[in-house]
């Protein structure tokens, strides 16, 4: 499929872009069927003309949707801190974050609290934004995890995914943490500190996102710290969305 590119084939097949793109073939056939990418069928093939491809390539590159700006601020690994004025935006950011990683065929895990997100509530709202959560769900490409305890569990929990699910050594795996309710400084923070190890030796894209609301609790010094532990920041508001990383400081 490379040959085709590096020989300047005019007419490329599904797999050609697919493999061109990095993104898995459904994705491509779905694009296809929605007209997003103009294409031809002959036959039962689907066919997509260079010209078009780098057309579509282009305009993709001009991010106008929350989707289309996190896909351009995204990196594989990365672990960031999202901040979200209130639950809704905090929803909008899980549903594009995901949209990020089902383009890229990757294992989407969302972590919740029972006691205040049921899988079946998250379920419904991301399905309402247009994610076809349940397909995904039976396919081995979507999984919730209901949690409690200390938030440092969530990284065991993690872990025994990466370790049991051979599915997740063969994709990115995309995973969502929410903090919508008070929770204790140190435990937080320690998370943070051994998701970042986790993140580093793995093909991990990790968001924590959490509200304004809960960070406002902590002490200014402590939310630098939680910050400066991520390798970016999101923050969504209805004023905007601004999208910052961390730079680590060069030697002396």
């Amino acid at each position: 499929m490379d040959k085709d590119f590096a020989q300047g084939k005019g007419l490329l097949g599904v797999e050609d872009v697919a493999w061109y793109l990095g993104v898995g073939q459904a994705t491509v056939w779905r694009w296809c069927r929605e007209g997003s990418l103009p294409c031809m069928k002959i036959g039962k093939s689907w066919r997509i003309r260079r010209e078009v491809l780098e057309q579509f390539l282009s305009q993709s590159e001009r991010p106008v949707t929350l989707v289309g700006q996190l896909r351009s601020f995204l990196g594989v690994p990365d672990n960031l801190i999202g901040i979200a004025q209130n639950f809704e935006l905090l929803r909008r950011l899980d549903s594009a974050f995901f949209q990020v990683g089902e383009a890229q065929a990757g294992l989407l895990v969302k972590f919740h609290d029972e006691e205040e997100e049921t899988a079946d509530g998250l379920r419904a709202d991301l399905e309402g934004d247009g994610l076809e959560v349940g397909r995904w769900e039976e396919e081995g490409r979507f999984r919730f995890v209901a949690e409690g305890g200390p938030p440092t569990e969530r990284v065991n929990h993690l872990r025994q995914i990466l370790d049991e699910d051979e599915a997740a050594s063969k994709r990115i795996v995309w995973v969502s943490f929410d903090w919508v309710k008070g929770i204790d400084l140190d435990e937080a923070l320690r998370q943070q500190e051994e998701l970042t190890e986790l993140v580093e030796n793995n093909r991990l894209v990790v968001k924590t996102a959490a509200l304004e609301q809960v960070l406002d609790e902590w002490p200014l010094a402590e939310r630098r710290q939680a910050q400066t532990l991520h390798s970016g920041t999101i923050w969504i508001s209805e004023a905007g969305l601004a999208l910052s990383r961390v730079t680590p400081l060069p030697p002396d």
